[in-house]
């Protein structure tokens, strides 16, 4: 049965796949002859680069704030060591 699934699955996604080479994006020529594409390749970079920049700045700070507060733990049950004394 779950062979069947399978067949009938990739059967769809073939001719999904066919269909899709019959007909070609004419949007994409018009931007392409117009020199538009530069622009969305250029803004989707800069979108790209920010997101990456972001997540690098809060990784940076997740690793400060976990050493801190690996620190914070380590120095708070030597303290409580010494206040059982």
């Amino acid at each position: 049965m779950i062979n069947k699934i399978y067949f009938i699955a990739f059967l769809f996604a073939a001719l999904v796949t066919n269909a899709q080479e019959a007909t070609q994006p004419q949007m994409a020529d018009g931007m392409r002859a117009e020199g538009k594409i530069y622009v969305v390749v250029a803004v989707m970079a800069v979108i790209f680069l920010c997101v990456a920049a972001y997540l690098f700045r809060i990784d940076k700070k997740l690793k400060k704030l976990e050493d801190d507060l690996k620190n914070n733990t380590s120095t708070s049950s030597v303290t409580d060591k010494e206040k059982k004394k």
